[in-house]
């Protein structure tokens, strides 16, 4: 009886495995057929592939100034929140006044409201600031994610305060107790909070089509859903610049699965 739990239990999670990569494994499938050819999904008889699509892509130089945009946007709002997300969650954490607790609160309840609509609101700042069309405005409101606040400060409540302590005991300031003890405690929550604001900001659509015009200042996800024409949608072409843009983010997955696991759990134990 364990024996056929056990094997149903895997023939369930290879059927959700299939599911989940067919789509993935169909994109490059047709990123890689000449531009013209059939993309049905019962079509099997066309097996020849070629890479000219992606060399396609880069030859115009476009593809790489998206690449560029969205590395620089990713990583410039990752950084800012890893700096601004644990400054404000171990205060937060480690100094428990009414202030604190009120703004506490408030990040909770930030957290209720759906980031999109304020997009009328932070449309009509930007261009009063004079920061629409440009990269501040796909940056700057993104500098401090409450998500971030939130899960930095469940982890830092989860370090012994007797290790600050300790520091403040043997002379060190304010500033060196939290970026050079506390910081690198809270490694596997930074890794997580980096790696969720990279996705997300690397994958996002709605805020950079609406907050950008120039084709110079396009992320990827925008460029992909302007790259079709009045008539027809070029598939192999578009999905060779999908497959471009998936690539860094699996890679990125990889990399970091660990770090990801291991923040995940990590705060959730108590010293």
């Amino acid at each position: 009886m364990r024996a056929v739990r056990t094997t149903l239990r895997y023939a369930v999670l290879l059927a959700v495995l299939v599911i989940m990569v067919f789509p993935l494994l169909w994109m490059f499938r047709v990123s890689l057929l000449e531009t013209g050819a059939s993309i049905s999904l019962f079509d099997v008889s066309n097996l020849d592939f070629t890479l000219q699509n992606y060399l396609d892509l880069f030859e115009s130089d476009r593809m790489a100034r998206f690449l560029f945009n969205s590395a620089f946007v990713g990583v410039a709002v990752t950084l800012g929140n890893i700096l601004f997300c644990f400054m404000v969650a171990y205060t937060i954490a480690r100094y428990r006044y009414i202030v604190n607790k009120m703004l506490f609160v408030t990040v909770i309840l930030i957290l209720m409201i759906p980031a999109h609509i304020i997009i009328i609101p932070l449309y009509v700042l930007m261009v009063r600031w004079g920061l629409y069309d440009t990269y501040w405005a796909l940056i700057l409101p993104w500098l401090v994610n409450p998500i971030g606040i939130f899960l930095v400060k469940q982890y830092i409540e989860s370090i012994p305060p007797s290790m600050e302590e300790a520091a403040r005991i043997d002379g060190a300031g304010e500033m060196a107790i939290l970026f050079r003890v506390v910081m690198p405690l809270c490694r596997p929550a930074l890794a997580v909070l980096a790696i969720q604001v990279f996705f997300t900001n690397w994958n996002s659509f709605l805020f950079p089509f609406i907050l950008t015009q120039r084709e110079g200042i396009r992320t990827i996800p925008v460029a992909l859903a302007l790259y079709q024409g009045h008539q027809a949608i070029d598939w192999q072409h578009l999905m060779a610049g999908s497959g471009i843009a998936v690539v860094p983010v699996l890679v990125l997955f990889v990399i970091m699965q660990r770090q990801i696991v291991a923040g995940i759990t990590a705060g959730g134990i108590k010293q």
